[in-house]
């Protein structure tokens, strides 16, 4: 390679490391160190926000100052340099500021090293409050400390890019960029904490249980399995908390609730992820009419926590969260949609059929209760649009719900839906241990014949109801499901802080 080659290589190889943000800034941490200043910082007296200082200097008038001093903290989201004077703007916890630096009030060397401070970067500084001729309310710093220094730059579009999987595997980014991402979780946690207060209202206690199982059960689901070395055995990741908090009515409690992580091994999309987030309580001497209204309870509160309306839009529909909540038997609703009746009288053949004629699939070990809830499913869920408890569910699709009284193929279960979709499953709970011991074994029949979601027989929870569990009313909410609709998002991704994703390499 001749020498002139060389050198050009050479140059361009500088030009790109010159070019190179990244590059740029390790280079300015480096000479922070060397400078003997820690480019991470330590701990910052924070005494005001910029949310409340908005609201405390409302009044200012353009061109204002005061005298009074704060330490204010966030990150710097914009920078304008002006010759003697800067503009930063940045964000901290609760919304953006202005800090307005003149070199005659911090001093050259300080102006000199705010001028060379990155976007990104954590800073903390202490001054007073003035308003500028402009109307922008602003912090006049004396000193400022460099908290954290960003080695990558900002992105420009964040919100905007197209493969929205980098916004939620970054999410430590979206949050930052987008400020109404952060609004749908500061959203979330007033929900769940309207929740929790409204179970105390009720007098339900908060309680823990364990979230791996020795046996998958509570809900018909497929378990993740991991090993459990100590025993040298596999053991299952929650599907449901419900057998565990029904042991604790037997032990005496009347009320009971958990806000609980639970998994399952089955596909995402818009609606599903494998860890998701319920509600599930349990009444004693309480019934299906007990659940429905605490069904109300729970989602009017968490609407209330966020919305200042019942009349609430989910993806354009409409829907009324303060009308009456109707109560509709699914075979009822089943034998409507098709204009004639549907029910455990009609043939076997016939409901096989008028799966297929509809072009859904059929399994041979499906009995009548299955198929109509199938069509149920199919047909009838997308059109509940305002709140509906859809009862009666069919036995061979509720393994631990108690039977109807004047119909032993139903049960005493409902499902909640609103927009088209499922938010809550309630049961009058079965607390009979012969009738709970014949379903686990029609489950155990199920799971041998292939169904990968059947429940194992829990032989202690046999136990348990055979010392004696008071009649009782249980239901579980979708968590996340309820925070999408009262948030208007599409995707359950748009609510979950960290949700899974296929792997990144």
């Amino acid at each position: 390679m001749s020498e002139d080659k060389t050198l050009q290589n050479n140059a361009d190889a500088h030009q790109e490391i010159e070019d190179d943000p990244r590059v740029v800034r390790q280079e300015k941490r480096k000479h922070l160190i060397e400078q003997g200043i820690d480019p991470y910082g330590h701990a910052f007296d924070i005494t005001a926000h910029t949310k409340d200082l908005e609201e405390k200097y409302k009044d200012l008038a353009n061109g204002d100052s005061t005298e009074d001093v704060y330490k204010i903290a966030g990150r710097i989201m914009a920078i304008r340099n002006q010759g003697k004077i800067a503009f930063l703007v940045i964000k901290d916890t609760t919304g953006s500021l202005q800090f307005f630096t003149r070199i005659n009030t911090l001093g050259e060397e300080q102006f000199e090293f705010v001028k060379d401070l990155d976007l990104g970067d954590w800073i903390g500084a202490e001054g007073t409050i003035l308003r500028t001729k402009r109307g922008e309310l602003s912090l006049l710093p004396t000193k400022i400390t460099l908290l954290s220094k960003s080695l990558r730059p900002l992105p420009e579009k964040f919100h905007g890019l197209s493969d929205k999987e980098t916004r939620y595997r970054q999410r430590y980014v979206d949050l930052f960029m987008n400020d109404d991402v952060r609004e749908v979780f500061d959203k979330r946690f007033k929900i769940i904490s309207a929740i929790r207060h409204a179970m105390e209202d009720q007098a339900y206690v908060e309680v823990e249980t364990p979230m791996i199982h020795m046996l998958a059960g509570g809900a018909n689901a497929k378990p993740f399995t991991t090993h459990y070395n100590a025993l040298d055995r596999n053991v299952y990741m929650r599907i449901a908390p419900e057998l565990h908090l029904k042991r604790l009515l037997v032990g005496g409690y009347e009320r009971v609730y958990e806000i609980n992580r639970c998994f399952r091994n089955e596909g995402m999309d818009l609606r599903h992820n494998p860890e998701f987030t319920t509600i599930e309580a349990y009444r004693a001497f309480s019934d299906l009419e007990g659940m429905k209204e605490l069904a109300q309870v729970i989602v009017l509160a968490a609407n209330d926590a966020v919305n200042d309306t019942r009349n609430i839009s989910y993806q354009g529909q409409e829907i009324d969260l303060g009308a009456e909540w109707q109560s509709r038997p699914m075979i009822d609703l089943v034998s409507e949609e098709l204009g004639r009746p549907v029910n455990f009288d009609t043939d076997l053949e016939e409901l096989r059929g008028l799966l297929r004629e509809h072009e859904f699939p059929v399994k041979e070990e499906w009995g009548k209760g299955r198929l109509i809830a199938e069509l149920f499913d199919e047909l009838v869920e997308p059109k509940l649009i305002n709140p509906t408890f859809v009862t009666e569910y069919p036995l061979e699709v509720s393994p631990l719900a108690k039977k109807k009284e004047d119909d032993p193929r139903l049960t005493q279960r409902f499902e909640l839906f609103i927009c088209g979709r499922e938010y809550g499953n309630a049961f009058t709970e079965l607390n009979d241990p012969v009738d709970q011991r014949e379903r686990f074994a029609a489950q155990m029949e199920a799971k041998a014949l292939g169904d990968d979601e059947a429940m194992d027989y829990d032989q202690d929870y046999i136990r348990a109801l055979e010392y004696g569990m008071p009649p009782a009313g249980g239901i579980g909410i979708g968590i996340d499901r309820l925070v999408m609709l009262l948030t208007d998002q599409a995707s359950i991704r748009d609510v979950l802080l960290f949700p899974q994703m296929k792997p990144e390499n």
